[in-house]
Formats: C-alpha cells, sequence, structure tokens
C-alpha cells in the first residue's frame, strides 16, 4: 500500500467530515487543530479527539495504511481471508491480524455507511 499514515488520516477525515472536523462527543464543528498530534480540540466542550474515534480504528496501535490493506484484503477476498495470511500481507502479529478481522467484521454491522466509502475510495 503506497500511502502513509499521515494521508490515509487526511482521506479518513474527508470522507468522514468533508474536511471540517466534527466532534463525536458534542457534534461541534467549532475545534482547533493540534497538528503535531493529529487530534482536534473541541471549543465547545472541551473534549480532544481524533478522526479515528468511534470507529473500527480508534484506539488501536496499528498504523492506518495497514487497516486499509487489511480491509481491502478482508472485504473483497473471495474466500475468507486466515489469520495467518493476513499477519503475513500486513505484517503484523497473528494474535493482532485476528483482532483486526474480528473489528472489521464488527465494523460491517455497525460502521456500514463508512466502510463502503472507505472502500470506494480504496479503489
Amino acid at each position: 500500500m503506497s500511502k502513509t499514515h499521515q494521508e490515509c488520516l487526511r482521506s479518513l477525515e474527508n470522507l468522514r467530515w468533508g474536511g471540517k472536523p466534527r466532534c463525536p462527543y458534542c457534534n461541534s464543528t467549532n475545534a482547533a487543530a493540534f497538528k503535531a498530534e493529529q487530534r482536534y480540540h473541541c471549543n465547545d466542550c472541551f473534549t480532544s479527539y481524533s478522526v479515528t474515534v468511534g470507529t473500527l480504528f480508534h484506539q488501536t496501535h496499528v498504523d492506518l495504511q495497514k487497516w486499509f490493506h487489511a480491509l481491502k484484503l478482508v472485504l473483497r477476498s473471495s474466500r475468507a481471508i486466515t489469520v495467518r495470511r493476513l499477519a503475513l500481507e500486513i505484517g503484523v502479529s497473528k494474535n493482532t491480524a485476528s483482532y483486526m478481522i474480528t473489528r472489521i467484521h464488527k465494523a460491517v454491522e455497525e460502521e456500514s455507511e463508512l466502510l463502503q466509502k472507505l472502500m470506494r475510495s480504496l479503489d
């Protein structure tokens, strides 16, 4: 996958927010960017957040480019991809690959709109 983590973050921001950050806690668009941390500070509810809050990518330590690659492999494979194959393809441990597959399958049910947008953007 050729995109960097930063490019993936920007893509996700455009897909989720259309380029205008929206607080996942109070839905406000009144935010200031912390560029060095890739986070935003909401000026209404005074919380900080990133674009991954409320998504399958939230609170994971796996780079977004690996997540995006995993999404393509899991959702576009004609057969179910094995944990070992995913681990080898994206360069993570088997435990991490298993965790990612589980989260992706859960997101298919709970975040189908975001996943559809992501999959279209990955073409």
